[in-house]
């Protein structure tokens, strides 16, 4: 059986790319946390499967629940940067994002007690525009990221990169794993977990997985603790679209969630960024 990782961005109802025009970050503080109940209520469904998973975690929720990272890590999971304030990639100068990865490594090092050494941008938001980001990140003591959608898509997207793990620098030992995608007709189909998994029938996602393990790589699946709370705030002034995106089948997340991890095997993505640095040494 093809191992495959399954990772959570571990980011507040708030946070999310969807709002980040109408909701302001100098309000997150003043607005409901809901990430702390609803991360708990994620690893006790790993905990129940008896899976082990990488969190991708903002510095700002790190810095205000420390004892979640601290739960996260005792309980055996990766804990992995998802950068501090979840602001894309593309919108920071290099020094500035050179702070950001620096100072979110600090803050989860420090409350996990783990050595961090993988990275998630925002919004999968390092693509063509931004090859000066991974010699930061290895600077900053980082060995891989997951940071890059190899798709179009009208948020974020890098078409042309590769599908499987990479080395997007040859000056660099950093590797980039890409969340998944599958093939159709010649077509890249975006297949990586979060909305794709939760709007469309689950049985694309399970299609989409056999067909990557069947090439023997492991799928890369990502979801936010949010996803599985239908009670959370609505934002009425985000755009319809946002909102349609953001709200739909928040009810069914959990028990499709369930149904995935039992049908496939799983692991850190720590795990399988040091087995893809061997192989591509």
């Amino acid at each position: 059986m093809v191992l495959n990782a399954l990772s959570v961005d571990v980011e507040d109802w708030f946070q999310v790319g969807a709002f980040e025009n109408v909701i302001d970050r100098a309000d997150w503080d003043g607005l409901e946390r809901r990430v702390e109940a609803n991360t708990d209520n994620v690893l006790h469904m790993f905990d129940q499967a008896g899976v082990k998973a990488t969190f991708f975690t903002l510095g700002w929720v790190a810095d205000r629940h420390p004892r979640l990272i601290r739960a996260i890590a005792d309980a055996g999971h990766e804990v992995a940067s998802h950068g501090c304030e979840h602001a894309r990639v593309f919108s920071m100068s290099s020094a500035h994002f050179a702070r950001d990865v620096a100072r979110s490594k600090e803050i989860l090092e420090h409350v996990s007690g783990q050595a961090i050494t993988g990275y998630r941008a925002p919004s999968f938001s390092i693509d063509a525009r931004t090859p000066w980001a991974y010699p930061i990140l290895e600077e900053a003591g980082y060995s891989y990221s997951s940071s890059v959608a190899p798709i179009m898509h009208d948020h974020y997207g890098w078409r042309d990169a590769p599908r499987f793990a990479f080395r997007p620098n040859p000056d660099c030992a950093i590797i980039e794993i890409p969340v998944t995608t599958a093939e159709f007709a010649g077509r890249r189909l975006a297949a990586g977990g979060g909305g794709f998994f939760r709007l469309l029938p689950y049985a694309f996602s399970r299609w989409a997985i056999k067909q990557v393990n069947g090439d023997g790589e492991a799928a890369i699946i990502y979801f936010h603790p949010w996803e599985i709370d239908p009670g959370q705030p609505r934002v009425t002034a985000a755009p319809l679209r946002s909102k349609l995106r953001h709200y739909t089948n928040l009810s069914v997340m959990a028990d499709k969630l369930k149904r995935l991890i039992g049908d496939f095997g799983w692991t850190r993505l720590d795990t399988i960024a040091a087995e893809r640095a061997r192989a591509l040494s």
